[in-house]
């Protein structure tokens, strides 16, 4: 039986996916009890999920051993074991896959980080990632970098549906939504059927709050005080506002008549890192439809707990939301400034990550070995 707050929440419109991908979850039907009771309909996953998950039990252990014993790599034993991990997780959430014409029952598998800044090198994984998953409700996720615009466009004009990530710009968001309808046009005069063709576009919420209150904090009066916990909020706002504008256009029309579907938007990094700060905040004030939430699982057991959702909680507020951009320029903190500093941490972590990912694996494999 599903939970009312989470009901509440995908009646409103909001698509649920879990930001956590393990073989735990898959094998003790965890996932399957999250989709029965809590909504979930779709998974992401990361670097930093997939090293936790190999870290923890002995549910890879049989695997690791036959790998090493074959005489894989550190590399080629990761890809095998993700892209297992992310195909079980397609088969298990196929069902919804189908029975919403391909808009959820999807699960995210990530290009090495460490390509963000290599177009050509992003396409051929991104590529690589969708034949060896070999499963039609996979997103391969692209960083949202410079570099990784024109990937965009080339997977989505390839047909594979794409999870563009680390967004924390609003000219970096439209220039991913154009990416993507660029992309559209291209499998278009391919002769594509756009049907098959979904995105998303990842927008991160909680890191923007991190790095503003950190300045706010330091800067110490009072009309900054009053700006804490505000900008992430009204980024995203600002963001589907945005959304709302691009797939409005007649651009859009003329394919969404041809079967396109729209990039929904996705909030990311939506656990809460303060905590004065409601554990729920970045679910119920990001209420609209048509709209992806991904939650660790603190964050999806804290809002079935006591998350009120009272409907759409971002449309009402675009003026709101453009008032606290403008107010944290006028304390003189750059929005320029922050989104690009969160953009290269947000690849550097994810490129750690995956370095740390690696060597965990290789020490598993010594063990194996041994």
């Amino acid at each position: 039986m599903s939970n009312p707050n989470t009901q509440a929440l995908s009646e409103a419109g909001v698509s649920i996916w879990l930001d956590d991908l393990s073989r735990d979850l898959l094998e003790t039907g965890a996932i399957t009890d999250l989709i029965k009771e809590r909504n979930v309909v779709g998974i992401t996953s990361n670097p930093s999920i997939f090293k936790a998950a190999l870290s923890e039990g002995s549910r890879y252990d049989e695997d690791l051993a036959r790998l090493t014993a074959e005489g894989k790599n550190a590399e080629e034993v990761v890809h095998e074991l993700t892209t297992a991990d992310v195909r079980d997780a397609c088969d298990l959430f196929r069902s919804i896959y189908d029975d919403t014409n391909g808009v959820d029952g999807r699960v995210s598998i990530e290009v090495d980080p460490r390509l963000a800044d290599d177009t050509d090198a992003t396409i051929a994984q991104t590529k690589q990632l969708y034949a060896d998953v070999g499963r039609p409700n996979v997103l391969v996720k692209i960083p949202a970098t410079t570099a990784g615009l024109p990937a965009i466009t080339a997977g989505t004009a390839e047909g594979i549906s794409v999870n563009v990530t680390l967004i924390f710009s609003l000219d970096r968001y439209r220039a991913v939504m154009n990416a993507y309808l660029d992309g559209l046009e291209k499998a278009r005069e391919a002769g594509k059927d756009l049907s098959d063709i979904h995105s998303v576009a990842s927008f991160f919420v909680s890191r923007v709050d991190t790095e503003v209150d950190k300045r706010l904090d330091a800067i110490g009066t009072e009309a900054a005080k009053a700006l804490r916990g505000k900008a992430g909020i009204a980024n995203a706002r600002l963001a589907y506002q945005a959304f709302e504008e691009v797939f409005s256009t007649p651009r859009w029309k003329s394919l969404a008549d041809e079967g396109a579907t729209v990039q929904r938007p996705l909030w990311a990094s939506t656990g809460v890192k303060d905590p004065a700060y409601p554990d729920t905040l970045y679910v119920t004030e990001l209420v609209a439809p048509g709209v992806v939430n991904t939650m660790p699982e603190k964050t999806l057991e804290a809002t079935a707990d006591h998350g009120k959702i009272v409907g759409d909680t971002i449309t009402s507020g675009y003026a709101e939301a453009g008032a606290v951009l403008d107010g944290l320029e006028a304390q003189g903190i750059s929005y320029t400034e922050v989104v690009d500093l969160l953009e290269q941490q947000g690849v550097d972590k994810f490129a750690t990550a995956w370095v740390e990912l690696f060597d965990g694996v290789e020490a598993e494999m010594r063990k194996a070995g041994a």
